[in-house]
């Protein structure tokens, strides 16, 4: 770059700058008040101490996630056990007509003996076949089942974490979803997930961490709601102990 186009780039930025300090100028004068040039100084961070003390007994954190979960269309059943988790899904699938069912790859769903109980239908374990094409398969099924990492009684939502066993398309792609939710996993408050994330570092991290509080809710310019246009219609959160 030329002695001419540097001085021709300095002006510019000269320029620019000045006009920037006009315009903070101006808004500073319409609010009435001092132009602030430096970032306040902030007493505090992070949550306060009473919402970080903040933890609900067992029974008010199944009504209060049952609630949250419920009021955005969502639905919630408990059973005692996985026996009575692979009851459920069996009697959904039937209700359903479901012929594809796909669950990610770990032992508590293996659990659910969904091949003994459902003869009738395809259960597909995700990426348990190298050679599959594990998106088109989950974008096929009638019912994705998934395990909650973590779930949250204060915002209703559900945490499920990815990785090569836990594939996100499970809980995004098939028109429903059924989260079992052991109780033990259920917290009060959202920081208490978020806490387990920062305590481990950015090198332990997942491969990706999903928020689910309900089925796919999709609105337009003009408030037209739609229902599982980015993710299931259906969702049913099963807690379970």
């Amino acid at each position: 770059m030329n002695t001419e186009q540097q001085e021709w780039l300095e002006q510019l930025e000269t320029k620019s700058r000045a006009k920037q300090e006009q315009f903070m100028n101006d808004i500073a004068s319409k609010l009435r008040r001092p132009r602030q040039t430096h970032a306040p100084t902030q007493p505090f961070r992070g949550a306060p101490a009473f919402w970080t003390d903040l933890e609900w007994d067992i029974d008010k954190r199944i009504q209060a996630f049952t609630d949250n979960f419920v009021s955005v269309g969502a639905h919630i059943a408990r059973v005692k056990d996985i026996g009575e988790a692979s009851d459920f899904i069996a009697t959904k699938s039937h209700e359903l007509s479901a012929k594809y069912i796909i669950r990610q790859n770990e032992q508590a769903l293996a659990d659910l003996g969904l091949e003994e109980q459902l003869s009738d239908v395809q259960v597909s374990v995700w990426n348990s076949q190298a050679e599959e094409n594990w998106k088109a398969r989950a974008a096929e099924a009638d019912i994705g089942v998934v395990m909650a990492d973590y779930a949250t009684a204060y915002t209703g939502s559900v945490t499920v974490l990815s990785s090569p066993e836990k594939g996100r398309s499970v809980s995004l792609l098939p028109t429903v979803l059924i989260i079992i939710i052991p109780i033990e996993r259920l917290y009060t408050r959202l920081g208490e997930t978020l806490d387990r994330f920062d305590e481990a570092g950015r090198e332990n991290l997942p491969a990706g961490i999903h928020f689910i509080s309900g089925p796919s809710r999709s609105s337009d310019i003009e408030n037209d709601l739609t229902i599982g246009v980015h993710g299931p219609g259906i969702v049913y959160g099963l807690i379970m102990g």
